[in-house]
């Protein structure tokens, strides 16, 4: 199992989101190839609700944790509650570190 699939089950089980989609991004950094260490999170869920960004992003982080601590070197976050949901967050940009100037 890819470690994308394997943070896609473990929100999908913490949060039971209306909608998820997790991305590798690593092939967007100077990382060797097939690396699976920079990911984008898109997460809805009621659990947003009447959080601050921060207090989200906690949360996310403590499901995680075991991840954060290895493999993941980058995590991208946009979460939202499905009142704040418009159908899209933003793009990642383009890496500029490392050998990709």
């Amino acid at each position: 199992m890819s470690l994308a699939n394997k943070i896609e089950e473990k929100l999908s089980a913490a949060f039971a989101p209306e909608h998820i989609d997790v991305q590798c991004e690593s092939h967007m950094h100077n990382v060797p190839a097939g690396s699976e260490m920079h990911f984008r999170v898109v997460l809805v869920s009621d659990t947003f609700t009447s959080l601050r960004k921060v207090q989200r992003h906690q949360k996310v982080y403590a499901v995680l944790a075991e991840e954060m601590a290895g493999p993941i070197h980058a995590l991208a976050l946009h979460t939202y509650s499905p009142q704040e949901w418009q159908g899209a967050a933003p793009q990642s940009p383009e890496c500029l570190g490392g050998g990709k100037k």
